[in-house]
Parts: structure tokens; C-alpha cells; sequence
């Protein structure tokens, strides 16, 4: 496909297209996701497809948009905002190294790393429908724990991005890097509870 990442046109089929393009994607990658596969999926002909988006990863990134925000939805949907930081820090925690250990989550890293020189829309579509999406839940919900007397936070937006880089310890680098591809749900649940203790310990109200 071209490589103008510019030019989006939305219409009739447009939804239809992403869906298609969202399951090809999840099933074989970016690099193994081919124009005919989308087009076929999502029951389009390929003029359709290009003239809506004329570059595969202008759509792969409009696929991480949607689907980041669905991942976002869900986890405030499941999650009890009501609940102390203790538990309410596991269970994002649980969602954030469930996208970040994804198949998904680590194309679409690679990607918007690889091509941010070439494209940097995409690095920056990625940072905003990503860790900003994450930067506003998590500081949302800090703003009441702090009312409540559970947290003490001066900057907001930095504690919530420590946090999501607490989740990043030792196995997101090991994916990333190629070192290991699968983890034990101990492994996890370790990097969970480390990622949550160490948020306490700097920003828990003093007992």
C-alpha cells in the first residue's frame, strides 16, 4: 500500500473494513496481515479497502486506536473504582500487562517504534490512544483516593505513568527482546505484586 499515512476517508463500509482489518490483524500479525486477507474478511473489495485507508499501517494503527479504547472501556467498566488503592492498582495492573504481553501490544510497540521516523503520526496516534488513554484513568481515579486520604500524590500524570512503567518490569523487556514468550502466572502475578507494593510505598497515605 502507499505510504502517505495522511489521508482518511470515512464512509458506509468504513466500520466494516476496521472490523475485518481488526481480525486479520489479531490473527496474523502486521507483517503476516495481507491487503487481500483484510479485504476478503471484512467483505469489501480492495478499491474499497484503498480508498479508505491507501496505507496498511495508517489502518493498522486506526485498528490499535479502536482497539486500545475497547481495552480502556473494559477495564473501567470491571473495575471498582470504589475500592482502596490496594485493589484497585491489581486489577489495572492485571489489564496493563495483559496488553502489554499481547501479541497486539507488542506489534503495535514494535511498529510505532520501527516507523516513527518515517511516520511519526503514528508514534503519536499510538502515545494517545495508549499511555495517555491510561494516564487519564489512573489519574481520574487518584484524584478521589486522595480525597479519601488512601494516596499523596503532587504530580498526578507522573505517578501514573510510573505506575504503567512498574508493569513494564523484567517481562515486557524480555518479550519485547525476543528472551522469552510465554509466562507462568506466578511470573506474572510477581510483577503485579511488585509493581503495586512499590506504588504504596511512595504514594500510600501514612497509616
Amino acid at each position: 500500500m502507499g505510504t502517505d499515512p495522511v489521508q482518511i476517508k470515512k464512509g458506509r463500509k468504513f466500520d466494516q473494513v476496521l472490523e475485518g482489518a481488526r481480525q486479520v490483524f489479531m490473527t496474523d500479525g502486521f507483517e503476516g496481515a495481507s491487503v487481500d486477507d483484510i479485504a476478503r474478511t471484512a467483505g469489501v473489495s480492495k478499491a474499497t479497502l484503498y480508498s479508505y485507508f491507501p496505507d496498511k499501517r495508517l489502518l493498522f494503527m486506526e485498528v490499535a486506536t479502536t482497539e486500545c479504547q475497547r481495552q480502556a472501556d473494559t477495564a473501567v467498566a470491571t473495575i471498582d473504582m470504589t475500592k482502596g488503592p490496594a485493589s484497585v492498582l491489581r486489577e489495572a495492573a492485571r489489564h496493563l500487562l495483559t496488553f502489554f504481553l499481547s501479541d497486539f501490544g507488542q506489534q503495535m510497540f514494535r511498529i510505532c517504534v520501527a516507523e516513527s521516523d518515517r511516520f511519526p503520526d503514528l508514534g503519536r496516534k499510538f502515545y494517545d490512544s495508549g499511555p495517555c488513554v491510561v494516564q487519564s484513568t489512573l489519574t481520574g481515579y487518584f484524584e478521589k483516593a486522595i480525597l479519601r486520604g488512601d494516596l499523596v500524590i503532587d504530580d498526578l500524570p507522573l505517578a501514573a505513568h510510573q505506575f504503567a512503567e512498574l508493569c513494564k518490569a523484567d517481562l515486557f523487556p524480555k518479550v519485547i527482546f525476543g528472551v522469552k514468550s510465554t509466562f507462568a502466572q506466578s511470573e506474572i502475578d510477581r510483577v503485579i505484586d511488585g509493581a503495586v507494593s512499590t506504588f504504596l510505598a511512595r504514594y500510600g497515605a501514612a497509616p
